[in-house]
C-alpha cells in the first residue's frame, strides 16, 4: 500500500485541546503521575521545544521513514518473496522501531492538537503495518521479507539471535509503548489490536517450558511496556512475561555485564554495561516491583540507582562514560572530552527517576530528573528540532572521528536512527512527568506554563502555572476549578536552590551562597516550616477558584566543584544557574582557545544572550567569568592575560558549526582534571 506523500500531512496546530482520558490508578505505585492526556503545555520554555517537536521533529521522522526504506520494509513483508536480501537494504535489524516511535510522539501531538490529517497519516502507516503481520502475530520485518534470506543479525530461525543481535523483542517494546500512547490520545484500538498479538506471539513461543525459546532479551525495553500494556488491558500475562524477561536474565545462555546478564538481576548493585540496555532494564524492574510488590526487586534498583548518583552521573544528567559498548564506565570514571552520554540513555535515566520517584514521593529523584531533562536530554536535539547528537560530551575539540566529516556536530539524521526517533517520542511527552497525585495530595513536580485538569481522590481540580522558569525562579500556580476539598499542593523545592547539587558527595557547591526561596498563598508568605522531609512545600486548605500560590527561587549563578575521586574533574570548576549547567564555547569567546585559559573562581555575572537558528530567535541568560588565557613558553613558564569568559547553556552549545566547548574549566593551567 502507498503511503500519502508527508508534504500532503505536515500540519498546523489547532488551538482546541482535549483533555481525554483518567488517570491510571492501576500502575501498582502508591504515586501516580498525571498523564499527558491532562496537561496542556502553552507557550514558554517547553512550549518551544514541544513545538520544534511537532513542527519540524516528528514530520522529519516520518519523512525519513520514507526515504529511508522503513515503510518499505514493512511493505515487502507483506509479500514476501525469495528474491529479496534483506541485509542488502535494511541497515539494522531494530529499523522498524523507526516507525513505532515516531507514531508514539504524534499520538501524544495529538492528544494536545488534534489534526485529521495527522491522525489519517498513521492510520494510513498502520494500514501497511498491520498488512507486514504474519498470520500467528509474528511481527519482524528483518525476517519476514524473506525467511531464508533475513537480514544478517536475525538468525536463521525466530529468536535465535535474540540475545545478541536480531532485537525482536525490542521491536515488541517499542511497538506496545506506541500502541498504548495511540490508544490513548485517539481511543482507536488499530495499533493496539496489532500490538496485542505480537506480544501473544512473543508468550507463546518464548519462555522456560519445553518448545519454547529460553532466551531474554538482548536489547531491554520489552519489560517497562508489557507493563504498561498489563495496566492499559488488566491481563496478567503480560506482567508475567515482563516479570519472565527479567527473572530469567542470567540463567539463558548469555552471561555479561555489557547486557546485565551477568548475574542475577535482583543480585545486582551497580550500573553496568550499555547505558540504554541497562537504564530500560532499571525501569522495568520498577514497574514489574510495583504491581508485584517484590522487594528485591526494589531493594536492587536502590543500590543501582545510589550507585549511578554516586559514582556515575555526568553533572548534565548525562550517564555513559564509554563510546566502546556505549557504556557505563568503572565507578568515578567520568571523562568529559570522549564521554558518550548517547542520548537515549539520558532518557532512560528520565524513565527511572520518574520511577523511584513514584515509589517514594520524594523530591531528590525529580531533582535528578530534571537535571537530565534540561541539559543532557535536550542537548540531544536541535533548538529548531532538525538536528541531532548521538553522544553528548562536556567537552569538545571540534574533532569527532565517528561522523563522516571528523568533525563533532549536530546531525540531520542518523543511520542508526535510535537518538533523533527516541526524542521524537520523549518530547512531546514530557506533559506526565508535571505532575503527581497520591490520596489527597497534588504533587507540583516541574515548572512550566501550562493548565491541567486533574483527578484527585476521585474529585476534579484544574490549576495553571505560569512562568518564565528556567529563566528565572517566580511561579504562579492559579486554581480554576476544585472540586476535591481540601487537599494538599505540594511545591517541589528543588535541590539545586537547597544548595544540593545532587543526592550525594559527587559533586558540590564551591561557593558561599545561600539562596533564598520562598512560598505565598493569596499573597500571605507560607512559613519554611511547611517544607516537609520530602522536599515539597506542603499546602493543605480547602483550596477556592481564584486561590493563587506564588513561588519565588533566587536564580543566581553557583560554581560547582566535583568530588576528588572524579579525577576527569580535579583543579576544575563548573557553572550552573538553576537547573541549567553552563558551558564555554569558542564562537562566544573569539581569539580564545578554550582548551587554553583558566577561570578564577569567583561568582560569575549574568549577560543576556540570544541565537538565531533556522530564522528564528531564541534567548537565553548567558554568564561572564573572569578568566586568564595562558601560553606556555619555551622555558616553560607561562604568560597569562586577563579575559571574560563568556557561557551559555549546555543544551545551546553547537548550533554554529564544529566548534570547541568545555563545561569543566581549570582554575590553573597546571590542573589535573581535563
Amino acid at each position: 500500500m502507498r503511503i500519502k506523500p508527508l508534504s500532503l500531512i505536515l500540519f498546523i496546530a489547532s488551538a482546541a485541546c482535549i483533555h481525554a482520558g483518567a488517570q491510571n490508578a492501576v500502575s501498582g505505585y502508591p504515586y501516580s503521575p498525571v498523564p499527558f492526556t491532562s496537561v496542556k503545555v502553552g507557550e514558554g520554555f517547553w512550549g518551544q521545544r514541544i513545538r520544534a517537536a511537532r513542527q519540524v521533529t516528528i514530520p522529519l521522522a516520518f519523512s525519513k521513514c520514507e526515504s529511508e526504506g522503513r515503510y518499505a520494509n514493512f511493505d515487502k513483508a507483506a509479500h514476501p518473496s525469495p528474491d529479496y536480501d534483506v541485509s542488502s537494504f535494511m541497515g539494522f535489524s531494530f529499523d522498524d522501531t523507526d516507525v513505532y516511535k515516531t507514531i508514539e510522539g504524534a499520538s501524544y501531538i495529538l492528544q494536545t492538537w488534534p489534526d485529521k490529517k495527522l491522525r489519517a497519516y498513521i492510520d494510513s502507516v498502520l494500514d501497511i503495518v498491520a498488512a507486514a503481520q504474519e498470520p500467528d502475530g509474528y511481527l519482524y520485518t528483518a525476517r519476514t521479507i524473506n525467511p531464508d534470506k533475513p537480514h544478517a543479525w536475525a538468525g536463521k530461525k525466530r529468536w535465535e539471535k535474540e540475545e545478541v543481535l536480531s532485537h525482536e523483542l525490542y521491536n515488541l517494546g517499542h511497538m506496545v509503548d506506541a500502541a498504548c500512547a495511540h490508544f490513548q490520545a485517539t481511543g482507536s484500538r488499530k495499533f493496539l489490536d496489532i500490538a496485542e498479538r505480537y506480544a501473544q506471539c512473543c508468550i507463546r513461543e518464548v519462555g522456560r517450558e519445553e518448545g519454547q525459546a529460553h532466551v531474554v532479551p538482548g536489547h531491554q525495553i520489552a519489560e517497562m511496556a508489557l507493563a504498561r500494556l498489563y495496566t492499559l488491558t488488566g491481563k496478567r500475562e503480560y506482567l508475567d512475561f515482563a516479570k519472565y524477561l527479567l527473572d530469567d536474565r542470567g540463567k539463558t545462555a548469555r552471561h555479561d555485564a555489557y547486557s546485565q546478564s551477568h548475574k542475577p538481576v535482583t543480585a545486582q548493585d551497580e550500573a553496568v554495561g550499555h547505558a540504554v540496555r541497562a537504564g530500560y532494564m532499571y525501569a522495568g524492574m520498577a514497574d514489574v516491583a510495583a504491581l508485584t510488590g517484590e522487594q528485591a526487586y526494589v531493594d536492587a534498583i536502590h543500590r543501582i540507582w545510589d550507585n549511578i548518583v554516586s559514582h556515575k552521573y555526568y553533572l548534565t544528567g548525562g550517564v555513559g562514560a564509554r563510546h566502546e559498548g556505549e557504556a557505563f564506565g568503572k565507578n568515578d570514571e567520568l571523562p568529559n572530552l570522549t564521554a558518550y552520554n548517547e542520548t537515549c540513555a539520558a532518557i532512560a535515566q528520565v524513565y527511572l527517576n520518574q520511577r523511584m520517584f513514584l515509589f517514594e514521593g520524594e523530591s531528590k529523584y525529580i531533582d535528578c530528573l530534571e537535571r537530565t531533562l534540561y541539559n543532557a536530554v535536550i542537548d540531544g536535539m536541535s533548538l529548531d528540532g532538525g538536528a541531532f547528537f548521538y553522544p553528548n560530551p562536556l567537552a569538545s575539540d571540534a574533532v569527532y572521528p565517528f561522523n563522516s566529516d571528523n568533525t563533532l556536530t549536530r546531525q540531520p539524521w542518523f543511520g542508526c536512527a535510535c537518538c533523533p526517533s527516541n526524542l521524537s517520542r520523549f518530547i512531546p511527552s514530557v506533559p506526565g512527568y508535571v505532575y503527581a497525585v497520591r490520596e489527597r495530595s497534588l504533587y507540583v513536580n516541574l515548572f512550566l506554563n501550562n493548565s491541567a485538569d486533574i483527578s484527585l481522590d476521585g474529585k476534579s481540580v484544574r490549576l495553571r502555572q505560569e512562568t518564565s522558569y528556567p529563566w528565572d525562579g517566580d511561579i504562579r500556580i492559579l486554581i480554576d476549578r476544585n472540586s476535591a476539598g481540601t487537599f494538599a499542593l505540594k511545591v517541589r523545592i528543588p535541590g539545586w536552590v537547597r544548595n544540593r547539587v545532587v543526592p550525594s558527595d559527587l559533586y558540590s557547591y564551591a561557593d558561599n551562597a545561600r539562596l533564598s526561596w520562598n512560598v505565598s498563598v493569596n499573597g500571605e508568605p507560607q512559613s519554611p516550616e511547611f517544607l516537609t522531609p520530602d522536599g515539597y512545600m506542603t499546602l493543605s486548605r480547602a483550596w477556592k477558584k481564584g486561590d493563587r500560590v506564588e513561588i519565588h527561587f533566587d536564580m543566581q549563578p553557583r560554581m560547582v566543584v566535583a568530588a576528588q575521586r572524579v579525577k576527569a574533574d580535579r583543579g576544575c570548576i563548573a557553572f550552573e544557574r538553576g537547573p541549567l549547567v553552563y558551558c564555554a564555547e569558542s564562537p562566544d569567546n573569539p581569539g580564545l582557545d578554550i582548551f587554553r585559559l583558566t577561570v578564577a573562581p569567583q561568582q560569575p555575572t549574568e549577560a543576556p544572550g540570544s541565537i538565531t537558528v533556522a530564522g528564528r530567535d531564541y534567548d537565553y541568560t548567558g554568564l561572564l567569568v573572569r578568566a586568564q588565557s595562558y601560553a606556555q613558553q619555551k622555558d616553560g613558564t607561562f604568560t597569562l592575560a586577563p579575559c571574560d569568559l563568556r557561557l551559555i547553556p549546555y543544551y545551546i552549545w553547537n548550533h554554529r558549526g564544529p566548534a570547541k566547548m568545555k563545561v569543566w574549566l581549570k582554575t590553573d593551567p597546571f590542573a589535573e582534571g581535563e
